[in-house]
């Protein structure tokens, strides 16, 4: 005699989440860390002018497109760059925060893959913020270019790099705007499954265009942030997708997909002596004292 088996319990596959005062404290402590490594790399006043020359000329060797175009786009209206510039002080931070809040509550597999990716992503770039201080196109008179933050608002930084103790204005390579930006597209599509998931690569083609159009970056910026991210890609890998317990007929989902649709009510299959009735037809109730 056959008996019915016991459904697998909820959850049972899925990934315990990190525990959260932990994680806070990590977050906070690395950004910190990252706050006062910038600070490090202020007063190099010459040296910033002069890898800014550099890079612009190496810009030009490599015939990359002038930042003057997508600036030209960009200052077309005075709300277009008033918002333009909303977007480089406002989405940055908070974008970031929610990627990482989303995966934790959601996809905590994940949210151990992505936070450590953006740790060594930011570390690297304030390594290269520490040995090659770089100061933006907005402050080279030899790109033509407006600080648009200065002269439309709303800006992050101050008049002068002089004067400015919140941030530091030599630190333009690598773009973390771009770098982040790219790895929260990432991020997301690797953790999510939906056919729409690819748009999220808009998120950090607009921040490439805000960057450039604002002059506070170049494009080599964002393209030493993209090999960066390639690389610590490349090393710490995403989690496996581990298969959860199915019924029979149904798709094997997730681990992590687990609690998302255990909790839509799935139906569990009923035990049928082994035999599955053909589709349409009611399964027949046993028949009390049929065979003795």
């Amino acid at each position: 005699m056959e008996l019915p088996t016991e459904p697998a319990q909820k959850g049972s596959a899925a990934i315990p989440r990190p525990p959260l005062v932990r994680e806070i404290l990590l977050v906070a402590g690395l950004f910190l860390v990252y706050k006062l490594g910038r600070q490090l790399a202020t007063g190099h006043t010459a040296e910033a002018f002069g890898n800014a020359h550099h890079v612009w000329d190496l810009e030009r060797f490599l015939h990359l497109p002038g930042e003057g175009s997508v600036q030209s786009a960009v200052l077309h209206g005075d709300t277009l760059v008033h918002l333009v510039n909303t977007y480089y002080a406002t989405v940055h931070f908070p974008a970031t925060l929610a990627f990482l809040v989303w995966l934790y509550l959601r996809r905590p597999g994940h949210y151990r893959w992505a936070r450590r990716v953006l740790a060594a992503v930011t570390a690297a770039a304030l390594v290269v913020h520490l040995t090659f201080p770089l100061a933006p196109p907005r402050m080279l008179a030899a790109t033509g270019l407006v600080d648009t933050g200065q002269v439309y608002g709303p800006t992050v930084y101050g008049a002068s790099p002089e004067s400015d103790a919140l941030s530091n204005q030599f630190a333009a390579m690598p773009s973390l705007h771009f770098g982040w930006a790219l790895m929260v597209a990432v991020g997301l599509i690797a953790a999510t499954r939906s056919r729409w998931r690819w748009l999220w690569l808009l998120h950090p083609l607009l921040t490439l265009l805000v960057i450039v159009g604002t002059a506070n970056h170049y494009w080599l910026d964002a393209i030493v942030a993209a090999a960066l991210l390639g690389i610590v890609l490349a090393v710490v890998r995403p989690p496996r997708r581990t298969p959860a317990a199915a019924g029979p007929g149904e798709k094997a989902e997730d681990a992590e997909d687990a609690e998302d649709t255990a909790d839509a009510g799935s139906p569990v299959p009923h035990a049928s002596g082994g035999r599955d009735a053909p589709d349409g037809v009611p399964e027949a109730p046993a028949l009390v004292g049929a065979r003795r």
